[in-house]
């Protein structure tokens, strides 16, 4: 029986989804662990891993579309002894099983706790259902087209059956405004290849529709091409299309803003006897392969403060204050597309040598979109470093449902007071920390600062 596979909620937050890539096509063999696509969502560009064995009859969405459902039917797969051609015609049953993400199968979804929106639920839809109403014109049926599982009288879908197609064919029909339903294929089993399309007369005259088939002359025409925005001066310029991640970038960050009441902290710490420590421990792991950079000592001793301040280790939640005990702290780190936050785990624990390997190969897989989700959902504070870009000081935007976050600006040269009254010079960084104040007093957030500072002067105290 054919498979239905469809737009899988690759994490809890996703509603929808690019289908940024196809890695396969239609004919191939697929078995189970293979690598179908490449899915981008509302975190992270992901990979689809196939759950059974079969052929790709039909790819229903093309690569590149975007806004694609969860639980939109993408392909059909022919299994074991199926003729790929003949499902590809008929589609495949609505009762057909849905597949399942591999990575959540067995286990109740997790809970994302940076999840700010209603879980995404993708119900059951059949084939009709997804061409009708989950598949962009430039990836389904071209304008005036018949859904399927209904009758038409063009050469190229036989009575109650869908227009057969290649997706190449159906997006160039598009392109042109041809009717796909007034051309006859040339194609295996009478299918209409792209030589058809391309040979037909733009306009052709459409079909005669249903009538039970709805009236939608709005949809049916070619769309206006969109009005530039008046907020764009008339001067050069280019427009990106924003992807999905700087979308949920942006709006978590509205969120939090006007419904996150944040209060900030600043304090300057000196960083002379941190740099001694760190020089002396890459000299011992050098023969490891092992380079501890500042950020690494610096996320090691906001998860200890966390742990000596659980006051300030906690998520606010409408009519609960979960105070977590241990620390994972997201590390923010900027990708092409946009910022993400990967986690480390149990950093208040771990020693410093695996903290600094895990940054690196976590902040790898960030720049590679290639972060799975449990890398990066979830966390109770996160740190943003700014002071390899030279930034003195900045107030960072809280990551919710997390309870703070720490801004860390540049090591440089500062007069300062020294033991003893002396002045002298000293290397000293702003560090900022901000609280969601529904959450967390002034006075709290003001001792994780003084815990943090002391554990930055006196660094042997993280390592105990």
């Amino acid at each position: 029986m054919p498979i239905e596979l469809k737009m899988p909620a690759l994490s809890p937050t996703m509603e929808e989804g690019t289908l940024a890539k196809w890695l396969v096509k239609e004919g191939d063999t697929v078995k189970s662990g293979d690598i179908m696509a490449e899915i981008e969502t509302d975190k992270a560009t992901m990979e689809f891993e196939a759950v059974d064995e079969g052929t790709i009859a039909t790819i229903l969405i093309a690569e590149g579309t975007d806004g694609v459902k969860v639980g939109t039917a993408i392909a059909i797969l022919a299994e074991e002894g199926e003729d790929a051609a003949s499902v590809g015609e008929g589609g495949a049953k609505a009762e057909t099983p849905e597949p399942v993400d591999p990575q959540f199968k067995g286990r109740p979804e997790p809970v994302d706790p940076n999840a700010t929106g209603t879980e995404a639920q993708g119900g059951e839809r059949t084939l009709d259902q997804a061409e009708d109403h989950g598949r962009p014109a430039d990836a389904g049926e071209a304008p005036g087209a018949t859904p399927a599982g209904h009758s038409s009288a063009g050469g190229g879908a036989p009575s109650g059956g869908r227009v057969k197609a290649s997706p190449l064919a159906r997006r160039i029909a598009a392109d042109k405004g041809v009717d796909l339903g007034s051309l006859t294929g040339s194609g295996p089993n009478g299918r209409i290849v792209k030589a058809d399309v391309e040979g037909a007369k733009t306009g052709a005259a459409p079909r005669s529709q249903p009538q039970a088939a709805q009236p939608a002359p709005q949809a049916e025409a070619p769309a206006a091409a969109p009005a530039k925005p008046a907020a764009i001066p008339d001067i050069p310029h280019e427009v990106a299309k924003l992807s999905n991640i700087r979308k949920t970038i942006a709006r978590r960050l509205t969120e939090s803003k006007q419904q996150v009441p944040h209060i900030y902290l600043t304090v300057d710490t000196r960083l002379d006897a941190l740099l001694k420590l760190r020089a002396e421990l890459n000299h011992s792991l050098e023969s490891r392969g092992v380079k501890l950079s500042v950020n690494d000592l610096l996320v090691k001793a906001l998860a200890v403060a966390l742990v000596q301040v659980p006051k300030c280790n906690v998520m606010f939640t409408p009519d609960q204050l979960v105070t977590f005990k241990r620390a994972d702290i997201s590390v923010a780190v900027s990708t092409p597309s946009g910022l993400i936050t990967p986690i480390v785990k149990e950093a208040d624990t771990k020693p410093l040598s695996a903290i600094s390997t895990e940054i690196k190969e976590l902040a790898s897989l960030a720049k590679d979109n290639k972060l799975k989700p449990e890398q990066f959902q979830g966390g109770t504070a996160s740190i943003s470093n700014m002071g390899m870009f030279g930034i003195k000081q900045f107030e960072a935007v809280i990551n919710p449902p997390q309870g703070m976050i720490l801004a860390v600006g540049a090591g440089e040269k500062r007069p300062w007071v020294m033991e003893g009254d002396t002045l002298g010079v000293a290397t000293v960084m702003s560090v900022t920390g901000s609280f969601d104040h529904r959450a967390i007093d002034g006075a709290d957030g003001a001792q994780l600062m003084k815990a943090f500072r002391e554990l930055v002067e006196r660094p042997l105290g993280m390592l105990a």
